[in-house]
């Protein structure tokens, strides 16, 4: 059967026809438009796999339990870099230590200290935070 593809113009009239949900399976293709539109009109979107938008990358193994077994870091964890006091990065905002917290909460030490500083750094000034 071949793809049917959706636009936001698409899910807005279905939205205003009455439909209040589409199926969306392998033969069903979102826009990312499509599914953000979908998403601020509280359109439901049915799916057997992840709630994921188009643009999503797909990464099982971060959230498959049954992912192959990760080999093993080779830089400190995070939960004992954060313990020291060299590891948090001279410049560091009270934001970025209450993110890199929130992150070894939720990751624990699955994530390279290093790694992590930098993204965190990344994002704070991307978003204009520092």
């Amino acid at each position: 059967m071949p793809k049917q593809f959706y636009t936001e113009k698409d899910i807005e009239d279905l939205f205003h026809s009455g439909v209040k949900s589409l199926q969306v399976t392998d033969d069903v293709v979102l826009t990312e438009l499509a599914y953000e539109k979908a998403n601020r009109l509280g359109f439901q979107l049915i799916s057997n796999g992840a709630d994921n938008p188009p643009g999503a990358p797909v990464r099982p193994y971060l959230s498959d339990g049954h992912s192959a077994p990760r080999a093993k870091p080779t830089a400190a964890p995070v939960a004992q870099a954060i313990s020291s006091p060299q590891s948090t990065p001279p410049n560091t905002t009270d934001i970025e230590k209450r993110i890199r917290s929130a992150v070894i909460a939720k990751l624990g030490n699955q994530v390279e200290a290093k790694l992590l500083d930098n993204i965190i750094h990344r994002v704070v000034k991307g978003i204009g935070l520092k």
